[in-house]
C-alpha cells in the first residue's frame, strides 16, 4: 500500500482524463498489546501545548499553501509517512539525505524509495521550516510529517482527526532496512498480512490503510506485468476490467515506455479522498495486483466490501489505523533520538 506515487505529467493529465470520463458512469455501483500500542501510550494530543501551541496552525498553514501550489504534495506525503513509519519505525528517517563519501545510504536512496516525491520532501521542509521560526528546535521531524499527512488526507476531502504528538526524530536511516520492511506491488494477500503483523497492524488495518490509494499514482512498471505477462502466462491478468485494460495498454505498452508515465489509482475520482477506492475493487478496477486482490481473498473481502458501502465509517477507522500506525518504533529521549532543525541532516 501507498506505494509509487510521482509528479503530474501532461501525458498523465491527458490519460487521467480519458480514463475519468471511460469509467465515470459505472466505474462502481456496487488482542494482544503490541509494541505499537505500548507506544502509543507515550504519545499525546496536547504535548507541545505549552513549548509550541501553535504548532497544527504553523503545519496547516504550510501544508494548504503547498495543496494548493502542488496537489501532488497529498498523496506524496501520505505515502511518505508510511515509508517512514514501517522502516526504522515513525522518527523521520526517511528525511535524511545521505551523507556524500560515508559509503551509506539513507533510507531516502533506498531503490524501492526511488519514486518517492520531491513535492513530499518540499512539504516537510517548508512546514519545519515555519515552525523552527516560531519555535526553535522544540518539533521534531517525525511529528511535523505525522500533523502534515493528516492534513493532506483533509485538504483531499478525507478526515480530519487529532493527532497524537511527542516523537522524537531517529539517529538511524539506512538504505539496507528498507527493502524488507515495505510491501511490493505484486505482493501476496499472506505476505502482507504477515508484514501488517510484524508492525502491530491488524489485517482490517492492512485494508483500511490502503484506502490511501483513493489518491495518488502508479507508475507503469508496478503494474505493467499485469497487462501483458501476469504470473508468467503471457497474457493479461484475467481480474482487469476489460475497458481498464485497454485504456492502460494505450499509455503502457510491454516495453520502450516513457518511465515517467504515471496513472490514477482510482480512475472515477483520482483527486479526491473518499472511500471510491473500494468500489473501484469490486468492479475489477484496482489498478496494483496488490489492490484488486484484497477483493478476492476471502479474509479481506468483508472488509472491502463495508469500507466501500460506507464513507463516514472508512473515514473513522482510516483515523484510527493512521493512528495506530503513527505509534510504530517511536523514539524518545536523547538515548533514543534527537530533535533535528533540519530534517535532513543528523544533529550529531
Amino acid at each position: 500500500m501507498f506505494m509509487v506515487l510521482s509528479y503530474f505529467s501532461s501525458s498523465f493529465l491527458l490519460f487521467s482524463f480519458f480514463l475519468f470520463l471511460l469509467f465515470l458512469p459505472t466505474s462502481y455501483c456496487l488482542t494482544k498489546p503490541t509494541n505499537a500500542t505500548r507506544r502509543h501510550r507515550l504519545l499525546s494530543i496536547d504535548y507541545y501545548a505549552h513549548s509550541c501551541p501553535q504548532l497544527e496552525q504553523l503545519v496547516a498553514s504550510a501544508t494548504a499553501q503547498q495543496f494548493k501550489e502542488s496537489p501532488i504534495s497529498g498523496p506524496a506525503t501520505i505515502r511518505l509517512f508510511f515509508h517512514d513509519c514501517f522502516v526504522e519505525g515513525c522518527d523521520g528517517s526517511i528525511l535524511i539525505q545521505s551523507k556524500p563519501g560515508s559509503g551509506v545510504l539513507a533510507e531516502k536512496d533506498a531503490y524501492d524509495n526511488r519514486f518517492l516525491a520531491a513535492e513530499a520532501f518540499e512539504s516537510i521542509r517548508k512546514a519545519k521550516a515555519l515552525v523552527e521560526s516560531k519555535c526553535p528546535g522544540v518539533v521534531s521531524c517525525a511529528d511535523i510529517l505525522v500533523i502534515a499527512a493528516r492534513d493532506f488526507v483533509h485538504l483531499a476531502g478525507g478526515p480530519y482527526y487529532q493527532v497524537k504528538k511527542g516523537r522524537w526524530d531517529g539517529r538511524i536511516s539506512k538504505a539496507s532496512r528498507v527493502n524488507s520492511n515495505l510491501p511490493r506491488a505484486n505482493s501476496t494477500v499472506d505476505e502482507l498480512i504477515k508484514l501488517f503483523k510484524s508492525k502491530g497492524l491488524t489485517m482490517e488495518d492492512l485494508v483500511v490503510l490502503s484506502g490511501a490509494h483513493t489518491i495518488g499514482f502508479a507508475h507503469c512498471e508496478h503494474f505493467v506485468n499485469r497487462l501483458y505477462n501476469y504470473g508468467g502466462t503471457k497474457q493479461p491478468d484475467p481480474a482487469i476490467d476489460p475497458r481498464l485494460l485497454k485504456a492502460l495498454k494505450m499509455s503502457c505498452p510491454q516495453f520502450g515506455g516513457n518511465s515517467d508515465i504515471v496513472t490514477p489509482f482510482d480512475v472515477s475520482t483520482p483527486f479526491t479522498f473518499d472511500n471510491a477506492y473500494y468500489g473501484n475493487l469490486e468492479a475489477k478496477l484496482g489498478l496494483l495486483a496488490t489492490d484488486q486482490a484484497l477483493f478476492f481473498d476471502q479474509r479481506t473481502k468483508p472488509v472491502v466490501q463495508a469500507m466501500g458501502k460506507d464513507k463516514q465509517k472508512f473515514f473513522q477507522e482510516f483515523a484510527s489505523a493512521m493512528e495506530k500506525m503513527g505509534s510504530i518504533g517511536v523514539k524518545r529521549g536523547r538515548r533514543h533520538g534527537e530533535k533535528r532543525k533540519d530534517c535532513s541532516i543528523h544533529m550529531s
